[in-house]
């Protein structure tokens, strides 16, 4: 079952999801593969308190041209989540390098949607040998640009939440009207624990205080994709002309979209991201 109705059908779908467990450092981390094994790699992350289940209503977009990995971060999702060191953005990203190292991948196209945007940053300045391209998905590109009074930064409290402090938590991330925020979701935010939620928040914020995305970005020479929705009610939308000081930068506003692209409108987010995978990765558009 996905996330969201509406996908179309796509000639040669994306078949049966296979799920597995990574024992790494720290902790056991969850992986799903869709697609041929052949194809193009392409490594999508989520943002926080999200998991790979944010990404289900695209990857029936995206198999049929490339093998489309997720991983549940560490603190989210199926994965583990331990109390203490490991959720720093370059230690996460580190992790994902390594999964994909298991997984026998050697170049990906990678893309971060929100925070796993910062993510995808970290390992491309980790692996410049590992990834080929970045796509960005209304990832903010600084502090900056965060819109204060819509912003996830502090999480229910006390914990567990109720079903109503959860929806109010996860509203800003979608504007599509008449869009209702998924119950897959916001089982996903309850079944993180209020140590591995707020830790990885803060280390979002310390990694872009350190240094914006965009100025990480323009020295790394890596082609990037900008996907922003327009009515983001977490990152202002015109922070996206940010990324232009990324040389070769190419910047795609969704008008009548927000936070959350992937899940309010798939077929829109995935028609620039398979034109640029076509270029970067070499996927054939059928």
């Amino acid at each position: 079952m996905t996330l969201s109705d509406g996908v179309p059908h796509v000639k040669g779908g994306a078949g049966t999801t296979e799920h597995s467990t990574l024992s790494l450092d720290g902790g056991d981390i969850h992986v799903c593969q869709d697609g041929p094994r052949d194809a193009p790699a392409l490594l999508l992350i989520h943002g926080s308190a999200a998991s790979t289940r944010s990404w289900d209503p695209l990857v029936p977009l995206l198999a049929p041209y490339h093998h489309v990995i997720r991983i549940d971060l560490l603190g989210h999702g199926r994965s583990a989540k331990p109390e203490g060191s490991g959720y720093a953005l370059p230690d996460q990203a580190r992790r994902v390098g390594t999964a994909l190292d298991r997984l026998g991948v050697e170049h990906a196209v990678v893309a971060g949607h929100s925070s796993g945007g910062a993510v995808a940053t970290a390992l491309a300045e980790q692996r410049p040998d590992l990834v080929t391209a970045l796509v960005l998905i209304n990832a903010g590109p600084g502090l900056d640009a965060l819109i204060a009074t819509g912003s996830a930064a502090i999480a229910p409290s006390p914990w567990p939440p109720t079903d109503e402090q959860l929806r109010q938590f996860g509203s800003t991330g979608f504007s599509r009207p008449g869009y209702e925020v998924p119950a897959e979701l916001l089982d996903d935010v309850r079944a993180m624990t209020y140590y591995s939620l707020t830790t990885t928040m803060r280390a979002t914020s310390d990694y872009m205080a350190q240094r914006t995305l965009p100025d990480r970005l323009a020295v790394l020479g890596k082609p990037l994709l900008v996907i922003f929705g327009e009515d983001d009610r977490r990152w202002r939308s015109s922070s996206a002309a940010d990324y232009r000081a990324v040389p070769g930068a190419k910047v795609e506003l969704l008008p009548g979209l927000g936070h959350s692209p992937i899940l309010e409108d798939p077929p829109r987010t995935a028609t620039p991201l398979l034109a640029f995978t076509a270029s970067h990765a070499g996927a054939y558009l059928r």
